[in-house]
C-alpha cells in the first residue's frame, strides 16, 4: 500500500499542471488562431494536438506508475533510454526552456500592467526591467521558504486565474451566435490571406497554422510529474496531470472557438493583444477589457511561480542523480534547492536586462525554451515505446508511438534552424556535465564524446548562420 507523507497536496498538484500551462497564451490564442484558420480547421487542430497531449499525458503516468524507481522527473525517461548524457541532455533543455521562459512571462505582465500605469510602456523600458527583475526576486524568495508553501500559494492564484476566464466563456456563450460561426466555416479570410498567396486558405494549411500556435499553451503540462517526489502521493501526480488536461482542453477549446461565434474571423484576427480583453470589451464595454487584463496579470504571475518551483527542482535532481555538480543541488533549511532557485534567477533577471537593447534576445529566449521542451517531451515518448516494446505491452507502445510522432510533428513545424539555435546553449551546459562526471569519478565515454562534439558542432553552426543572417528569429 503506497504511502502518505507530508508535501505536495493532489490540488495544489493539480493547480501546478494548470497554473504552469494558463500563462499569457490563453489571452491571445483566439486572435492567433484567427490569424491562420477560420473554425472548423481549428476544430480539427484540437482534437490533433488533444489526443498529442493525451498520449504524452499517458506515457508519463505508464511510466510513473511501472517504473516508480525512476523519480527524476521528466529527464530520468530519457537517461534510461540514452544513458547519462542523454538525461543530461534533456535536463538541461527543461532548465533552460524554463527559465527562458519566465523571460517572456516579464515582457507580457508589464505590457498587461502597462494598461493601468502607462510608464511601463511596451515592457522592454527600465521601468519595467525594474519592475520585472522585483518579481524574479520575490518569487524566488517565495519558492525559498519552502516549495510545498508555495504549492498553496499557487492554489489559491490558480483560482483567482480562473475565474474571469470562466466569466468570459459565459458571456461569450450567451453572446455566441450560430450564423456568425458557421459563416466562413471552412474557408480562411483572415487578413493573411492575399493573392500573392492562395494556398494560405487550404484547409491543411490551416490546421497546420493551428498547430504551431496551440502546442505552446501545453507547456507545463507535466508539472505534477516533476514534483512527484514532493507529493503526499505519487500516485497523485499521475491523477493531477489527467484532471489538469482535461480541465485545460475545457478551458482552451471553449476560449479559443466560441468568439468565431461574437466576431467574425477577420475581425479576430486584427485584434490588438490581449485578444481576450478586446473581445469582451466588444461585448460589454471597457469594463470588461480591465476585467481581464487584471485576470492576465494574475494568471502570469501563477504560471510564473509554477515556472519558478520548477527549474529548481529539475537542477535539483540532476545534481542528485549526478548530471551536474553537487553543489548545484544545495538545500536550505526548508528543503527548498536555494543554489539553482538563485542561479536561475540571476540567468533569468540578466537575460531580462537585455531587453533594453533589443528585442532580439527576447525572440531568442522564445525560440530556444519551446524548442528544448519539445525535445524532452519527445525523448519520453521515445522511452514509452522502449520500455512498452521490452514488456510486451502493445497498447502502450501504441501509445508512445502516437506521442512520439506528434512531436516530431511539431519540431517539423517549429523549424529545424530552432533545433540548430537550441544546440547553442549546451556548450557551457557540456562544461558542467564534464565537471559532475569527473566529481563522480566517471569518465567520459567515446560514445558521448562524439554526441558532445556533433551538438557543439550544431551550436557553432547555428552560431555562424545567425552572423550572417541566414537564420533570423
Amino acid at each position: 500500500m503506497e504511502k502518505s507523507q507530508k508535501g505536495i497536496s493532489k490540488i495544489g498538484l493539480i493547480a501546478l499542471v494548470i497554473s504552469s500551462s494558463i500563462g499569457g497564451g490563453i489571452f491571445s490564442i483566439t486572435s492567433d488562431l484567427a490569424v491562420s484558420s477560420a473554425p472548423g480547421p481549428a476544430m480539427i487542430a484540437w482534437i490533433i494536438v488533444g489526443i498529442g497531449v493525451l498520449t504524452l499525458v499517458l506515457s508519463l503516468n505508464n511510466l510513473a506508475a511501472k517504473r516508480p524507481d525512476l523519480d527524476s522527473g521528466i529527464f530520468g525517461y530519457a537517461e534510461a533510454t540514452f544513458g547519462k548524457l542523454g538525461g543530461f541532455i534533456s535536463g538541461w533543455g527543461y532548465w533552460l526552456g524554463a527559465w527562458l521562459g519566465n523571460v517572456a512571462f516579464a515582457t507580457i505582465l508589464m505590457i498587461a500592467l502597462s494598461t493601468f500605469f502607462p510608464i511601463f510602456g511596451t515592457g522592454q523600458n527600465i521601468p519595467s526591467i525594474i519592475m520585472g527583475s522585483i518579481v524574479i526576486w520575490t518569487l524566488t524568495l517565495l519558492v525559498s521558504k519552502g516549495m510545498e508553501s508555495a504549492s498553496f500559494i499557487n492554489i489559491i492564484v490558480t483560482i483567482c486565474k480562473l475565474v474571469p476566464l470562466f466569466v468570459f466563456l459565459i458571456i461569450t456563450l450567451v453572446s455566441f451566435k450560430a450564423g456568425v460561426f458557421t459563416a466562413h466555416f471552412w474557408e480562411n479570410v483572415s487578413t493573411n490571406l492575399s493573392q500573392n498567396n492562395p494556398d494560405s486558405a487550404s484547409v491543411f494549411a490551416q490546421i497546420k497554422g493551428c498547430l504551431i500556435v496551440m502546442m505552446w499553451v501545453f507547456v507545463g503540462i507535466e508539472g505534477a510529474s516533476i514534483l512527484a517526489n514532493r507529493a503526499e502521493k505519487r500516485s497523485d501526480a499521475q491523477q493531477a496531470t489527467i484532471v489538469g488536461l482535461l480541465g485545460l482542453l475545457f478551458i482552451y477549446i471553449l476560449a479559443s472557438l466560441l468568439p468565431y461565434g461574437v466576431l467574425s474571423q477577420t475581425e479576430l484576427a486584427s485584434l490588438s493583444q490581449p485578444a481576450m480583453a478586446n473581445i469582451l470589451k466588444a461585448i460589454v464595454g471597457d469594463w470588461g477589457a480591465a476585467f481581464i487584463n487584471i485576470g492576465l496579470i494574475i494568471s502570469i504571475i501563477g504560471s510564473w511561480l509554477s515556472w519558478t518551483m520548477l527549474p529548481a527542482e529539475t537542477v535539483l535532481l540532476m545534481a542528485r542523480d549526478g548530471l551536474l555538480p553537487k553543489r548545484w543541488g544545495r538545500l536550505n533549511a526548508k528543503k527548498a534547492p536555494i543554489y539553482s532557485l538563485v542561479l536561475t534567477a540571476a540567468l533569468a533577471n540578466l537575460f531580462l536586462l537585455t531587453l533594453l537593447v533589443t528585442d532580439y534576445a527576447y525572440q531568442l529566449a522564445y525560440s530556444l525554451a519551446t524548442s528544448a521542451i519539445l525535445i524532452c517531451y519527445l525523448l519520453v515518448g521515445v522511452y514509452q515505446m522502449k520500455y512498452s516494446y521490452e514488456q510486451k505491452d502493445p497498447k502502450q507502445f501504441i501509445i508512445g508511438s502516437i506521442a512520439t510522432a506528434f512531436q516530431l510533428f511539431a519540431i517539423v513545424l517549429a523549424g529545424f534552424s530552432y533545433i540548430l539555435m537550441c544546440s547553442i546553449a549546451y556548450i557551457p551546459g557540456f562544461y558542467f556535465y564534464m565537471k559532475a562526471r569527473k566529481e563522480n569519478d566517471h569518465p567520459i565515454s567515446k560514445k558521448e564524446k562524439i554526441t558532445m562534439s556533433l551538438i557543439i558542432s550544431m551550436g557553432v553552426i547555428a552560431i555562424v548562420l545567425m552572423a550572417t543572417g541566414s537564420i533570423q528569429v
